[in-house]
């Protein structure tokens, strides 16, 4: 009875230890896996923001050129 207590004890210490290992993994992988989605969506808002901006610098240009010409129009016309 003894011998087969002490057993029990150590494969519970054994399987304790095991336990906390995979946990302690699991653990490090969310938090990888969190840390690669956030710089992932900064990556993508900041492509996205550009994309805005250079529209935005495209449109600028084109509304001041029409604006310009229409103003060249009506002084000379």
């Amino acid at each position: 009875m003894q011998q087969s207590l002490a057993d029990f004890e150590e494969a519970f210490v054994e399987e304790s230890f095991v336990d906390r290992r995979r946990r302690d993994a699991l653990r490090r992988q969310a938090v990888d896996r969190s840390r690669r989605r956030h710089v992932q969506r900064t990556n993508t808002h900041g492509t996205l923001r550009f994309v805005a901006l250079v529209l935005a610098l495209i449109a600028t240009a084109v509304l001041v050129t029409v604006a310009m010409f229409e103003t060249l129009y009506v002084v000379m016309g």
